[in-house]
């Protein structure tokens, strides 16, 4: 499969899930947890507190793993394996092009003083389980 093409599944999978696995690491060892993700192109967002584990982890290592797209339905269900460099900003125009009233259950609103967003940068992008043209990897 062509990269274009590649590129295109992997953007496709991205606008139809949104919810994944992020792993960080703590004292040398994984730590995951279930996310929500957003988008834009190949980056990565995700709302979380400045007063959590994975904020706190990502400060002393910004090496982060997503798993994303497997619902579970069957041995086909295609995926991607996003390994990344994670970034926290409070950045305003970002929190409100992101932010939607689910995000109430967690803060207090997009003011809420520990609103932060995940930016993920992927290094390497594995699009998985889709036959024997996977895995296929990517170039970024």
């Amino acid at each position: 499969m062509s990269q274009e093409e590649l590129k295109q599944k992997v953007m496709n999978l991205l606008n139809e899930q949104k919810v994944g696995t992020l792993a960080t690491v703590e004292q040398d060892k994984p730590h995951t947890r279930y996310m929500t993700f957003f988008h834009e192109g190949l980056t990565l967002y995700t709302p979380t507190s400045k007063e959590t584990h994975k904020a706190d982890e990502i400060e002393k290592n910004p090496n982060v793993h997503i798993l994303i797209g497997y619902l579970g339905e069957g041995f086909g269900d295609t995926y991607a394996e996003i390994a990344g460099k994670a970034t926290l900003t409070d950045d305003p125009e970002l929190i409100d092009r992101l932010w939607s009233d689910e995000m109430e259950k967690w803060f207090k609103g997009k003011d809420d003083p520990n609103l932060v967003i995940l930016k993920i940068d992927p290094t390497s992008i594995r699009y998985m389980n889709e036959g024997n043209r996977t895995p296929a990897e990517l170039s970024l």
